[in-house]
């Protein structure tokens, strides 16, 4: 059996307005806004899908433990997150993980195990994030006609003009 691929590439593909579609391995999920900021709401915010992830790996993490151990499966998380504003961020993050039949005497091993997740990890280590802007290929850009969150401007196609 060949060894798991440890490291990645996701793609992510813009579908209008803040719709993007974010392409993991042969897996695609939607990511959009909420219509109050200018969105469809198709999909979860970044920031929901980064909280969705922490919490799946919770869960993962706490599910593979429960097996290990050959106790009962069926584990749930439940995230709840605050947003900062200066700077605009992920203020806090609550976990509340459900262990069916988890014995109380594992309770402190299991919750030792989640700390160490590594997603857990990483925001406790965070990763160098670089960046790289390109020229974006010919033909890809936004019409003229067109917001970069949204329907047609009203009035002339190209033009801020209100209409007639």
């Amino acid at each position: 059996m060949p060894a798991e691929q440890r490291d990645g590439v996701i793609q992510v593909a813009w579908h209008g307005a803040g719709r993007f579609d974010v392409h993991v391995r042969r897996h695609a999920v939607r990511s959009d806004q909420p219509r109050d900021v200018g969105g469809s709401d198709t999909g979860p915010t970044p920031a929901e899908l980064f909280v969705g992830g922490l919490a799946a790996g919770v869960a993962h993490c706490a599910e593979r433990f429960l097996r290990q151990r050959q106790l009962a499966a069926g584990v749930g998380v439940t995230a709840r997150y605050g947003l900062g504003v200066c700077p605009g961020r992920i203020d806090r993050v609550e976990l509340s993980v459900d262990a069916p039949g988890l014995p109380e005497g594992l309770r402190a091993s299991l919750l030792s195990v989640l700390e160490h997740c590594a997603l857990c990890t990483t925001l406790r280590v965070p990763p160098r994030i670089t960046f790289d802007v390109r020229q974006a290929v010919p033909g890809s850009a936004v019409p003229a006609a067109h917001e970069p969150y949204g329907e047609p401007r009203p009035g002339r196609a190209g033009s801020s003009a209100p209409p007639a």
